[in-house]
């Protein structure tokens, strides 16, 4: 990166971190943002329905689930868990199966035929591996059949304040995945940053080309808020995906990620909250993100 384009990088961050700080009445004490950042502010809009998901008008639950990326990312999955976390991916048509990469050709030949992308994690779950590995987990990832790449930030340079490192890191995995016509979502772990880097990890994120921002690992100290949601969304526009992750669990959760601005929800719950959304006694069970 030439040092004119870390300048305009630098100046962009410097610009949103002065809107986000700016003291203007209409925005909120939390997080000096428009008023929907605040939970307590949601809570109308989610009462009233979360109108925003336009799911309940159509009757279908179709709407709901694929908003989901069905979630198997524990380290001791084994295939039988893995081939029901497919099943019930296909019958309830969920946007993604997100796994591990160790499992991305067998997921790929599973869905073969069906609707349901398989996404795949890289530098999972710290991102503290350097961008050149990172690149080639997600090059090997897409060869085995994933379509979408969740990748984590190198969330100690960020915190150190590199920026030219993080936004390298990035496009190390969004250059290949644009090559391949592969989403590409970037988890920058809110739950360990101040709301200042969360603004620079977003900026950075949108510099480098991705296509989503994402919450959280859900292994990390702490998973998806609204708040955090309505922050990375002020940030990123709308013209990128959010993607709300780690501990959301029913159907109420989701529709307050919704409402905060997320786009797509990963959940190791989904067949519960479907089953919610239609009314259904809820039998799924969480398989621990």
């Amino acid at each position: 990166m030439q040092s004119t384009d870390v300048q305009r990088l630098i100046q962009i961050i410097v610009e949103e971190l002065a809107a986000a700080q700016s003291p203007v009445p209409s925005r909120c004490a939390c997080h000096s943002l428009m008023y929907e950042c605040c939970p307590d502010r949601l809570r109308g809009v989610i009462e009233a329905g979360a109108t925003r998901l336009g799911l309940h008008a159509s009757g279908g639950a179709g709407g709901v689930a694929s908003m989901i990326d069905h979630t198997l990312l524990k380290p001791d999955a084994t295939g039988t868990d893995i081939h029901a976390l497919c099943r019930e991916a296909a019958e309830y048509a969920f946007a993604s199966v997100c796994v591990n990469p160790t499992w991305v050709a067998e997921c790929a030949k599973l869905l073969r035929g069906t609707p349901v992308k398989v996404c795949s994690v890289v530098g999972f779950p710290l991102g503290a591996t350097t961008a050149d590995t990172k690149h080639y987990e997600t090059r090997r990832a897409i060869f085995d059949g994933a379509r979408e790449i969740d990748m984590v930030i190198n969330i100690g340079a960020l915190k150190s304040g590199d920026v030219r490192l993080v936004e390298r890191d990035i496009e190390a995995v969004t250059a290949p995945c644009r090559e391949a016509g592969a989403l590409s979502k970037v988890i920058i772990e809110a739950a360990l940053l101040t709301d200042e880097e969360k603004i620079t990890a977003c900026t950075l994120a949108k510099a480098a080309g991705a296509d989503y921002v994402k919450t959280s690992t859900g292994f990390g100290p702490g998973g998806a808020t609204a708040a955090d949601v309505a922050l990375m969304r002020r940030v990123v526009g709308d013209e990128m995906g959010v993607k709300a992750a780690g501990g959301v669990r029913d159907l109420e959760g989701l529709k307050a990620m919704v409402a905060a601005g997320a786009t797509r929800v990963g959940a190791s719950a989904g067949v519960r909250i479907v089953q919610e959304s239609r009314g259904q006694q809820p039998t799924g069970v969480e398989k621990s993100y």
